[in-house]
């Protein structure tokens, strides 16, 4: 990060001197993110470097400010001076920054393996698929390939990257949720915590550039606060706190296709904030169905969740009352996502209902299972029916 901070930083001098325009503000783009996840790790495990890296975000913070002034004045000598000069001055701390962080003790790695796993795939893999689909209902049918791509690449890494941070914060319960979490890659010791928090903010921070640089500013603006909202709100706070936890939590996982959206339109509209609301809604019900087959674990780590703290009888309740609140609202959506999703809609909800209510009559661990696996199958369904529906109606056309 270091290393790409400086290099970018250096692009951003170099086209600010020769007044690049749009070259010079891409870079900008890119190399802010990058100082950032640096002044971030810096703070949280290399306590050597917080002074260049906080250096380097100001000055390229004042550079980006300057620029203003640049355009204010209709690019005066002194203004450009100014300009370039404070942008020097970021990459000469970055330059610092980046001697620095080879002193000290070496950390090890870990296997490359588990740099993988620390990513979430399984649960990335969802996110996005409604990430594409908000793309493609943005775009009323197929957005472009480039595009498509450029989306889904910043998307995944913004994934990656919450999904490597939330390893790091959640060592300590993973430790004690069972075999499963405890042998994943920070709470086993295999991946050491700093450099999982430095390969969770790198990928937050390409994220970031790749999106803004590449696709529009909203869209990665977008990507960032789902990823902090999970890291902070959710992981760090609302989980420890609260058996509401996903209730507000489940934001988070409902932000791609808002990034999806955007990307396909550069803004917002009601299509968006439905499938937003959809992911909204799902959440508690699938969610709260896997508390109830892992109880046990979360009673040993002493987190909160509804199973354990109000019991598995108003668990049932609650996620009934979500299940058929959410299966309403995607039926109501279906006038603006259309017939093909309106059907789907229909099919997927109504067994949903039938899982939730079996559920309700009976709170085996085999039906939490079953309601938790078909949850998945139905989100993913439900926004494919969603990608699919403009495209079936553009063909009709």
């Amino acid at each position: 990060m270091a290393a790409g901070g400086a290099l970018v930083t250096a692009a951003v001098v170099v086209s600010a001197a020769l007044e690049l325009g749009t070259a010079h503000w891409g870079a900008a783009l890119v190399a802010l993110p990058l100082l950032v996840a640096v002044l971030i790790a810096a703070a949280m495990s290399y306590r050597r470097l917080v002074w260049p890296a906080s250096l380097a975000v100001a000055a390229m913070c004042g550079g980006i400010a300057s620029g203003g002034l640049v355009a204010v004045t209709d690019s005066a000598r002194w203004a450009l001076a100014l300009h370039i000069g404070v942008a020097g001055l970021a990459l000469a701390a970055s330059l610092v920054t980046l001697s620095l962080s080879f002193s000290g003790e070496r950390l090890p790695f870990g296997p490359p393996r588990d740099y993988l796993t620390l990513t979430k795939p399984r649960v990335m893999s969802l996110l996005l698929l409604t990430g594409a689909a908000g793309m493609f209902v943005g775009a009323g049918g197929w957005p472009g390939a480039l595009e498509l791509c450029a989306m889904l690449v910043g998307l995944t890494l913004a994934c990656g990257g919450a999904g490597a941070l939330n390893h790091v914060l959640d060592a300590d319960i993973d430790k004690l949720m069972g075999d499963r979490t405890a042998s994943r890659p920070v709470a086993s010791g295999r991946v050491p915590a700093p450099r999982a928090l430095e390969f969770g903010l790198a990928l937050s921070a390409l994220s970031f550039a790749l999106l803004a640089s590449t696709v529009n500013v909203l869209t990665a603006v977008l990507a960032l606060v789902g990823n902090l909202f999970y890291v902070i709100v959710y992981t760090a706070y609302l989980k420890r706190s609260t058996d509401r936890n996903i209730v507000i939590g489940g934001a988070a996982g409902a932000v791609p296709p808002l990034v999806g959206y955007a990307a396909a339109t550069g803004d917002l509209a009601l299509p968006a904030l439905w499938l937003f609301l959809i992911v909204f809604l799902w959440t508690p019900p699938h969610f709260w169905a896997l508390a109830l087959m892992i109880k046990e674990h979360y009673v040993a780590a002493n987190v909160p969740m509804l199973p354990s703290t109000r019991g598995e009888r108003e668990t049932t309740r609650q996620i009934l009352l979500y299940s058929v609140v959410m299966v309403a609202f995607t039926l109501v959506v279906g006038v603006t996502l259309g017939p093909v999703y309106t059907v789907a809609a229909v099919v997927l909800g109504v067994w949903f209902l039938w899982l939730a209510w079996q559920l309700r009559r009976d709170t085996s661990r085999h039906n939490a299972v079953v309601l938790f696996h078909y949850s998945l199958a139905y989100l993913a369904l439900l926004f494919v029916a969603a990608a699919v529906d403009p495209l079936v109606t553009g063909l009709s056309i």
